[in-house]
C-alpha cells in the first residue's frame, strides 16, 4: 500500500510537517510505503496566474506523488479559521479529476487553539468531497500544538496519540476496502 502525507503548509519549522512525518512513521511501521510532501518545496511558480493552465514542470513529482497513492492522508493546521492557501493552491494545480476521484483520503486538524483545526478540516471535507474522493469518516483534531506536542512532532497527550494510532490503521483499512471501487 503507498500512503501519501501532504503537510500543509509551507510555514518554516512547521509543527505540520513534524506530526506528517511521525504519522507516515505509523504507516511504514505496518508496511505502507510513504510519502511525505512538504509545500515548502513547491515551486513559487506555482503563484503565477499562467500555472493554472501551464503547470510548472517542477510539479510533476508532487503530481506522481498524488496520483500513485492508495490513499492520501492530509496534515492541517488553522490559519484564520480556515486552511492555510498554500493548501487551497496545491489543491487547485493538481491535475482533475483524477488526483481525488475514487481516492481514499482522511484528515488530521492541528491548531494552538482548543479545537485542533476543526474548521479547516471540515472545509477540506467539502473540497475533496466534491472532487468524488472516498472521504474516511474518522478525523483527528489536535489542540494546543504548542504545549501538545513533542519536538519530534508527536502529541503528548496519550489520547490523542491513540487516535492517530487507530485513525492510521483504520485509514489503511478503508483504503484496502475501497481499493476494488477504484
Amino acid at each position: 500500500m503507498n500512503i501519501t502525507v501532504i503537510a500543509g503548509t509551507n510555514r518554516t519549522g512547521a509543527r505540520s510537517l513534524r506530526l506528517a512525518r511521525r504519522v507516515a512513521a505509523l504507516h511504514e511501521a505496518a508496511g505502507a510505503t510513504t510519502t511525505v510532501l512538504d509545500l515548502a518545496a513547491l515551486p513559487v511558480e506555482i503563484a503565477s496566474p499562467d500555472a493554472y493552465a501551464h503547470k510548472p514542470a517542477a510539479l510533476q513529482p508532487f503530481f506522481d506523488a498524488v496520483l500513485s497513492a492508495d490513499g492520501l492522508v492530509v496534515v492541517s493546521p488553522e490559519y484564520n479559521g480556515g486552511m492555510p492557501g498554500i493548501l487551497k493552491l496545491f489543491i487547485d494545480m493538481l491535475p482533475f479529476p483524477e488526483s481525488f476521484e475514487h481516492r481514499p483520503v482522511c484528515f488530521l486538524g492541528l491548531s494552538a487553539g482548543r479545537w485542533g483545526a476543526l474548521r479547516p478540516v471540515e472545509q477540506l471535507q467539502a473540497v475533496f468531497g466534491y472532487r468524488n474522493a472516498f472521504v474516511f469518516p474518522d478525523r483527528v483534531f489536535v489542540p494546543g500544538v504548542a504545549e501538545g506536542l513533542d519536538a519530534e512532532g508527536w502529541p503528548t497527550d496519550p489520547f490523542v496519540a491513540g487516535l492517530i494510532t487507530s485513525q492510521a490503521q483504520g485509514f489503511r483499512n478503508f483504503c484496502a476496502a475501497v481499493a476494488p471501487l477504484r
